[in-house]
């Protein structure tokens, strides 16, 4: 097996991918107003024809100001906005490619420079610095609600997926990691508790959009503020973890990693946390972190050099099953027809991708 396995289609529910890259979800603020303009389809455009299979867009902020700040971040709601997205979308499917919508909500990652105050699971920061003010209980639902009108719109405007972000330390995850949720009710505690709504939330979405219409959710260990950060220590956290999410139905896992190689529980055996979301749950996943890279990167660790990995261990991990579709991120920025040359054989073995040199480029 080899390098032309990645180009065979994969499907899910509705979603038929016509290979296995996506493009990683990347925050732009290019949207003025939160309308995507020609640019956008122009931007997204790019990488479909240059043979991505899958689409992931930049987060859109759920229609609620404590939803997302800046407001050149795209949204989901009114007239001009969903005909810019239109064209987006119409864009994509054009060059055969197929996209997903990714819907965010910052939580206590909110920039309030506006005067609109972040809302979190407990009113406090990644850093557990006091931030905005805690969700009440009863507010809950609405929010479970904004995530489920912005799916259903999605699909109305043509999206073929919607990608829940429960990463980064944004409000989901904000739920999911001991430092940022300090409840005492039913949805703090343990991590069962912890996981309820997020739970709540790929509920609310499934039965908006639902059977057979693709749900992909994104988590993540480390958090913006914290790169060490983690969530699940070991496989059966993960599987604790990941089961409800599963059950009330989410169809694809994108566990976001910063190195797409890196063992995730080296005291158990090599495999990513990719690998690991895929054994546990027994659910498609996304794999995405550094791929195509050449440079060598610093790690969170001073003084310690983690070297790039060639596409050869990429495909060796699709061939062990780790992953389902694999998201690029920077190296699509350098190159959107990335994907086109690597099946043609045009890039070296680490994916062609210099940043250092990509960015005196740009200089």
């Amino acid at each position: 097996m080899g390098v032309q396995d990645l180009f065979q289609p994969f499907t899910v529910g509705s979603l038929t991918v016509p290979n296995r890259f996506a493009m990683a979800p990347m925050t732009r603020q290019a949207s003025p107003d939160g309308v995507p303009g020609p640019d956008v389809a122009e931007y997204y455009r790019r990488r479909a024809a240059g043979g991505v299979g899958l689409i992931i867009t930049e987060g859109v902020r759920l229609p609620d100001p404590a939803a997302g700040h800046p407001y050149s971040i795209p949204t989901l709601a009114g007239d001009e906005v969903l005909d810019g997205w239109r064209r987006v979308v119409d864009a994509v499917h054009r060059e055969g490619a197929t996209i997903a919508a990714q819907l965010w909500h910052q939580g206590a990652q909110r920039d309030d420079s506006d005067g609109v105050v972040p809302v979190s699971p407990s009113g406090v920061d990644g850093l557990g610095n006091p931030k905005g003010r805690a969700l009440r209980t009863e507010e809950l639902p609405g929010v479970a609600d904004l995530f489920a009108q912005s799916a259903r719109t999605a699909r109305e405007v043509g999206f073929d997926a919607v990608e829940i972000h429960g990463a980064h330390g944004y409000l989901l995850d904000e739920f999911l990691w001991t430092r940022t949720n300090l409840r005492t009710d039913e949805y703090g505690g343990s991590l069962a508790e912890r996981t309820r709504f997020p739970a709540e939330v790929v509920a609310a979405v499934r039965a908006a959009v639902g059977s057979d219409y693709p749900i992909i959710f994104r988590f993540s260990q480390w958090k913006g503020t914290d790169y060490t950060a983690s969530i699940a220590d070991d496989p059966t956290t993960l599987q604790e973890l990941l089961a409800p999410l599963a059950a009330a139905g989410v169809d694809i896992f994108h566990p976001s990693t910063r190195r797409h190689y890196v063992p995730a529980f080296p005291d158990h055996d090599e495999s990513s946390l990719a690998g690991w979301t895929k054994k546990v749950t027994g659910v498609p996943v996304i794999a995405v972190g550094s791929v195509g890279l050449e440079t060598q990167f610093r790690s969170e660790k001073r003084g310690q050099v983690i070297q790039p990995a060639p596409i050869d261990q990429l495909v060796a991990q699709f061939d062990s099953d780790e992953f389902d579709i694999v998201a690029i991120g920077r190296a699509l920025l350098a190159d959107p027809a990335w994907v086109n040359r690597l099946r043609d054989g045009e890039l070296g073995r680490f994916g062609g991708y210099d940043p250092e040199t990509a960015l005196a480029s740009l200089a």
